[in-house]
């Protein structure tokens, strides 16, 4: 007989990280396989759209977001072009984001969970591991980049330890003594913030996006003061494309925007479903996204494009620009502030992620707080300043990470909305009930795991065979492929396999060995 929870008394199964008990609510029949206090539909919904809205400033505030923004308007496209394909690129991620928003603020569980509907209850391990190793892979790239910005201003205060900064000289694994310190502190900076909780982190967020913004507008006025108006210019380099050729290009900007986003964008549930409602996750989403990004683009490329004038060369890396400026105050504000940010982001994006993801394989032996620990070591293993060390890598890395989220995102969505009508039985993703909605095969949804195989696989040819007739160009749409196959391939192996059916979509709560009865999640206010 499965093991089930008691309805009181279970405060020692596994305390919601930094959070009082009972975070999660943890209904009588949840079977201990499925279950832990991280896990459990939230018992209180609190966030509202500038929760949100934060959560997307540290996404988008970051080393990272600062360089990716200002390398498209290197591109060789006009100012216009490059603005359009911003606007294009992140209101396909607002609407995106929307749609995976929805079923999990509706049934108050991480992504992990919600995935259980299409995969399975046992299935649903295998998007939340693929997303888990992937966020570990973002964690470390991510801590990397924060690292290398801290190394600047560590030499630019003490010169003398240039030759620990040299990976010839004081190097092991390709990384030089200096950056392993600076990557070291910031793992356990990081750490340190995770371990605290989630109520920690939302207001470690709610601090980051803004401070970065006052570091931007405070750098911006300095350049302007130096350089004058007169020398702000919205291309960074050459126009190189017009008319009907710019196109290629246009869309190639705009499937990388969607690309460094799909991530968050993936498992957004995990902070959707603190939304008090699904109408404050929206507005904060267009607060965080199409605002939010193309201003912080356009701080981005008039603070790049003063660097030409007053310091004799373009600057797309916004600590090295702080790094010029005769002044050790600002030096360490900006360097220090975009170091948090970049925290911020890892935390929000790729920290949380595989805490729940990995805490979903065995809620009873891995925590949430033990499943972030696990992403932490492995973000060292993997040597991430190998995976993102020049242009070429980081293309290759971002479309092999998007072939592979790309499938994942198209099952979910194609699963909530059009095989089961936005209907979910919230207690059935906690049993392990063999006529439970979502047990399938042996708590495996065929249809869904063969949908994400061969959206993957297909994807991921055009990244792997960069030789062959028009892949290069087509690998920059990994994404898209993979999560049009997985979307499409997932419909029509719902049809023929009959999902809908075995999971009894539009029938009466029946509740088998889950609890008190359920209620689907009503299909209220469209996206």
């Amino acid at each position: 007989m499965a093991d089930t929870l008691p309805p009181e008394g279970h405060e020692d199964v596994v305390e919601a990280a930094g959070q009082p008990v009972g975070i999660g609510e943890i209904k009588p029949g949840y079977d201990t396989r499925l279950t832990n206090e991280d896990l459990a539909p939230l018992r209180h919904q609190s966030w509202g759209s500038y929760n949100i809205f934060a959560f997307w400033m540290s996404d988008v505030h970051s080393v990272g977001g600062y360089v990716t923004a200002g390398s498209l308007f290197a591109l060789g496209l006009s100012s216009w072009q490059v603005l359009i394909s911003l606007l294009v690129g992140i209101t396909i991620v607002y609407f995106f984001c929307n749609l995976v928003a929805r079923p999990s603020q509706a049934t108050g569980v991480p992504y992990p969970v919600i995935n259980r509907s299409a995969f399975g209850v046992l299935g649903a391990n295998i998007p939340a591991v693929i997303r888990g190793l992937i966020a570990v892979a973002w964690y470390g790239i991510q801590t990397y980049l924060a690292s290398a910005a801290l190394d600047v201003v560590v030499l630019k205060l003490f010169p003398s330890l240039m030759p620990y900064a040299d990976v010839d000289q004081h190097g092991f694994l390709g990384l030089p003594l200096l950056g392993w310190c600076t990557y070291a502190l910031l793992w356990v900076l990081q750490a340190a913030v995770f371990w605290t909780g989630m109520e920690t982190i939302r207001k470690f967020i709610d601090f980051c996006g803004p401070a970065v913004y006052v570091v931007m507008f405070l750098l911006c006025g300095y350049l302007i003061y130096r350089a004058g108006w007169g020398e702000i210019d919205l291309n960074l380099g050459e126009v190189e494309y017009t008319g009907a050729s710019a196109i290629p290009i246009m869309l190639g900007a705009i499937a990388l925007v969607v690309s460094y986003f799909s991530g968050p964008m993936l498992n957004f549930g995990d902070f959707s479903r603190y939304g008090k409602s699904f109408r404050a996750v929206r507005r904060g989403n267009l607060l965080g996204l199409p605002v939010n990004f193309l201003l912080f683009s356009l701080l981005v490329v008039v603070t790049a494009s003063l660097t030409v004038p007053v310091f004799g060369e373009l600057i797309t890396d916004p600590v090295t620009t702080v790094s010029r400026i005769d002044s050790t105050f600002a030096i360490l504000l900006g360097a220090l502030t975009f170091t948090i940010a970049t925290i911020g982001i890892n935390i929000v994006a790729n920290f949380i992620s595989p805490a729940f993801d990995f805490s979903n394989v065995s809620p009873q032996r891995v925590s949430w707080r033990t499943g972030g620990m696990i992403a932490a070591v492995g973000s060292v293993l993997i040597t991430p300043w190998n995976l993102y060390n020049n242009p070429d890598v980081i293309h290759y890395t971002l479309e092999t990470l998007g072939a592979f989220i790309g499938p994942l995102f198209g099952v979910l969505i194609a699963d909530f909305y059009l095989v089961r009508h936005r209907q979910v039985v919230v207690d059935e993703m906690f049993t392990m009930s063999h006529s439970g909605r979502y047990w399938y095969r042996k708590g495996y949804n065929p249809a869904a795991v063969a949908a994400t195989a061969v959206g993957a696989v297909i994807a991921v040819v055009p990244v792997l065979w960069t030789g062959g007739p028009g892949m290069h160009t087509t690998a920059q749409y990994s994404w898209f492929i993979g999560c049009g196959l997985g979307f499409l391939a997932y419909l029509l192996l719902a049809r023929r396999t009959g999902v809908a059916e075995q999971s009894r979509v539009g029938e009466p709560t029946a509740n088998e060995g889950a609890g008190d009865a359920a209620e689907p999640v009503p299909a209220a206010e469209p996206v």
